[in-house]
């Protein structure tokens, strides 16, 4: 491997390929793009939005729903473990479609505003 290719990276003091900035930075807005889009296709918000969510325990509520990442849970594919606010407790929360809604559910939504 020539030697121009091998960068010391000051975090783990190994050394590795690291691309170039030209290739890099198409290849990051390429990723945000396609997750974009696949977010718009499934319904919920391109960049950031509220979407309702049901928890483990199957308590139903708004939250903000971000494809890039979010600072108040962690993503575990496609449900985030985060604070649920009804029922006071962490769990692994997913997005529902509207039109899998009950009757209960939207008076759970209605009690929480």
């Amino acid at each position: 491997m020539p030697v121009n290719l091998l960068v010391a990276s000051p975090l783990s003091g190994s050394v590795g390929y690291h691309a170039p900035l030209e290739i890099a930075l198409p290849v990051i807005a390429v990723v945000i793009i396609a997750k974009v889009v696949f977010s718009l296709r499934k319904g919920r918000p391109g960049i950031a939005g509220e979407v309702i969510v049901r928890c483990s325990k199957g308590h139903v509520f708004k939250t903000t729903w971000s494809p890039l990442g979010s600072l108040t849970s962690v993503r575990l594919g496609s449900a985030r473990f985060q604070r649920c606010p009804v029922g006071h407790h962490w769990s692994l929360v997913r997005p529902v479609n509207d039109a899998d809604l009950t009757d209960g559910d939207r008076h759970m939504l209605d009690q929480g505003r």
